[in-house]
């Protein structure tokens, strides 16, 4: 049976000092780009890798880059792919990189929505429209007014970002809208239900909202707090349902500075998994407390 079908076994996964669980390598189903690196023409309050206009620790992805990834990708089996920075429409490639991923498989873009001009949106609904595969655009904010968005966003962005929005559905194109918890509304199933009013208030007649858990590192440490040392998984075995579940036993993340275990660990050194695709699919010892949220909230950073 070709390579690509083929799914290991979970291994027991028993920390090998007794303090950490590790997270066996179970598929390769999802690659994900940090197609912009770190540089964004934002600098969020709650940015887990503190992304910013003048933080160059990851740098773009060329094209060139991108297709030697999606090459490595075919014989693993990968079945979609992710894009996120930064922002990933400050790529000056990023429509030719869709263009060429949407001929492998379904993509997702990760997008603050201040870069989606009308004709950018168009050339994106073009890309999709010739391909058999999906495109998804999801668009980040952080409240479903100014007042709330732009303290996290930087003032005047709300208004910027409902025009991407409105772009996209113009062109014919239906984002998923992104919320952190930074919003506390989101966490709430009320909070959750006056976002979507808010989204047919918009002109989003199928209203499609994700809510994320909050990474309590890189800028967030500054905004609200850090971990605290009770939110580990050190001393924990994890079940093969919980292994399964973690989104880190199936996916890997391409940054200029190597392959990553997940888009959340890029500032990690040691969630440098290595450099071809391939040596990266081995167990990953969760001892970081963004390993914590995702286990313990059940994060997926998947659409």
């Amino acid at each position: 049976m070709p390579a690509r079908f083929l799914r290991a076994p979970i291994a027991p996964t028993v920390s090998d000092d007794g303090l950490y669980p590790f997270v066996p390598s179970i598929s390769l189903d999802t690659l994900w780009f940090q197609v912009a690196g770190t540089i964004c023409n934002l600098k969020c309050t709650h940015c887990f890798i503190s992304c910013s206009p003048s933080n160059h620790s990851h740098e773009m992805l060329t094209l060139g880059e991108v297709r030697r990834r999606l090459a490595e990708a075919i014989p693993l089996g990968v079945r979609e792919y992710y894009f996120t920075g930064g922002e990933p429409f400050g790529n000056p490639e990023m429509l030719p990189i869709l263009e060429e991923t949407l001929r492998q498989g379904p993509a997702t873009v990760l997008t603050n929505g201040m870069f989606l001009s009308p004709d950018r949106c168009r050339s994106l609904k073009r890309i999709f429209d010739a391909s058999e595969y999906s495109l998804d655009v999801r668009v980040s904010i952080d409240g479903y007014t100014a007042e709330v968005n732009d303290a996290i966003r930087g003032a005047g962005t709300f208004e910027k970002i409902l025009g991407g929005i409105s772009n996209l559905a113009g062109a014919g194109l239906n984002p998923v809208v992104t919320v952190t918890e930074a919003c506390e509304e989101a966490g709430s199933p009320a909070g959750r239900a006056r976002f979507l009013d808010w989204m047919r208030s918009i002109g989003l007649e199928r209203p499609r909202l994700k809510v994320l858990s909050l990474f309590r590192i890189g800028a967030e440490e500054g905004r609200l707090r850090a971990y605290e040392s009770w939110e580990s998984l050190r001393g924990r075995h994890l079940t093969e349902d919980e292994s399964e579940k973690l989104q880190c036993s199936s996916c890997r993340m391409v940054t200029s500075r190597g392959v990553y275990v997940c888009p959340i660990l890029i500032d990690e050194p040691r969630a440098r998994m290595g450099e071809s695709l391939a040596e990266t699919l081995r167990p990953f010892r969760l001892e970081y407390g963004a390993c914590f949220t995702c286990h313990e909230f059940g994060v997926t950073c998947r659409t």
